[in-house]
């Protein structure tokens, strides 16, 4: 059989099992956050197709498909992946998983992790059952990460670990954290060392953040003499600005994937429903007509990007400092796209409070935007290294 043969078998079947396997409440457009399942040990199933279709995915390894299956992945090849999200997209079935285990520490403990690390903890991240968080910045280390001031010492067979970490996404969630610490302070960026621990560790607190959107996604993370065994330390000792630098790459792919989100209402459904139609079956208000084609046009070609990078990376291809490109042009198209929201929506819009808006959902994620041109490296610094790394202009 070829290649291409082969392909089409899989998808044939790929899709005959998704038919069969999907609840079809898995296949209706996200209405709140209680739809995104994120798993873990604290998570509750906002309904019992949520349930089962993790279950059922993650049984398969399909949460993340090409990792392997010793780790719990469904080992797959690029090919079959991609055919994999494309009968998913078709089916309009809701990813099963998100995860910053899956986006993030994953990859990161797959290039750097000792098998014994993989075993314990990419399978659990794969079936939902822990929830991860991230603890790189802090009060005075965000742009310069590497200024991190949260200490580690080394007591032999485990640290001891001090400091405080700041905007860290859902840290009151979350089962365990990856944590970037200090255990070389004469050292810059070769005096950082990666480590794992669980959130429940004695001396480890959490205190929410309020945005302007009025909700809580991120937290101040307190260390207070916590210890954290030696056998969780990724790579090695005073080499953790390596795995750092790795991971990073994939939460700025994460982050510019905002830009290209399949859960977001339609824009021209938004504005038909609020404006409504003129005589020629067209949206009544030609300007805001006019923003939304424009917005469409350039997000199908920042889809295309998307495909485009992922196709060089799968193939060792791809320049580092692409991840930079994407995050900074998906936060920027994501903010956009929820200031056509709102002006697709109208005064309406703005409600805050009713049931009718869901607790104004709109306005609150509009709000929520802002800050996707801060987090995962500001959109500046995101400029700079594009500047210097792709286009390699002179610095000032």
């Amino acid at each position: 059989m070829t290649e291409l043969a082969e392909i089409d078998t899989f998808r044939r079947q790929t899709r005959g099992w998704l038919e069969t396997n999907c609840p079809p409440e898995m296949r209706q457009p996200l209405k709140s956050d209680d739809d995104v399942c994120w798993g873990g040990r604290k998570w509750k199933f906002a309904s019992e197709g949520q349930r089962l279709w993790l279950e059922r995915m993650g049984e398969r390894g399909w949460t993340v498909p090409t990792w392997p299956r010793e780790y719990g992945g469904g080992g797959l090849s690029n090919a079959e992946a991609k055919v994999l999200a494309q009968e998913m997209a078709a089916l309009r079935c809701r990813p099963p998983l998100v995860s910053f285990g899956i986006w993030m520490l994953g990859p990161a403990l797959l290039k750097f992790g000792s098998h014994e690390q993989k075993l314990e903890h990419l399978p659990k991240i794969a079936r939902g059952e822990i929830r991860w968080c991230q603890g790189y910045s802090e009060p005075n280390a965000g742009s310069d990460l590497a200024s991190l001031a949260t200490r580690a010492e080394d007591r032999g067979d485990h640290f001891i670990v001090n400091g405080q970490k700041i905007w860290t996404s859902y840290a009151d969630k979350a089962d365990w954290i990856f944590c970037l610490v200090r255990t070389d302070t004469v050292k810059k960026h070769t005096g950082i060392s990666f480590v794992l621990f669980d959130m429940e560790t004695p001396g480890v607190s959490t205190r929410p953040i309020q945005l302007i959107s009025g909700n809580s996604p991120f937290c101040e993370t307190f260390f207070d003499n916590v210890r954290v065994e030696m056998r969780n330390l990724v790579g090695v000792l005073n080499g953790g600005w390596d795995v750092a630098k790795y991971l990073l790459t994939h939460e700025r792919d994460m982050i510019g994937g905002m830009g290209e989100s399949a859960a977001t209402p339609s824009l021209s459904k938004v504005a038909k429903a609020a404006i409504g139609l003129d005589d020629k079956g067209c949206l009544a208000d030609s300007l805001l007509r006019a923003q939304i084609a424009e917005f469409e046009m350039d997000e199908a070609a920042f889809r295309l990007t998307l495909g485009r990078v992922g196709d060089l990376a799968k193939a060792r291809q791809a320049h580092p400092a692409m991840s930079s490109m994407l995050k900074y042009y998906g936060a920027e198209l994501n903010k956009r796209r929820w200031e056509s929201m709102m002006s697709a929506g109208g005064a309406d819009a703005l409600e805050w409070e009713s049931e009718r808006t869901q607790n104004g959902a709109a306005a609150r994620a509009w709000l929520r935007t802002k800050g996707n041109s801060i987090e995962g490296g500001t959109s500046e610094v995101q400029l700079n290294v594009i500047a210097k790394r792709i286009l390699q202009l002179p610095g000032a």
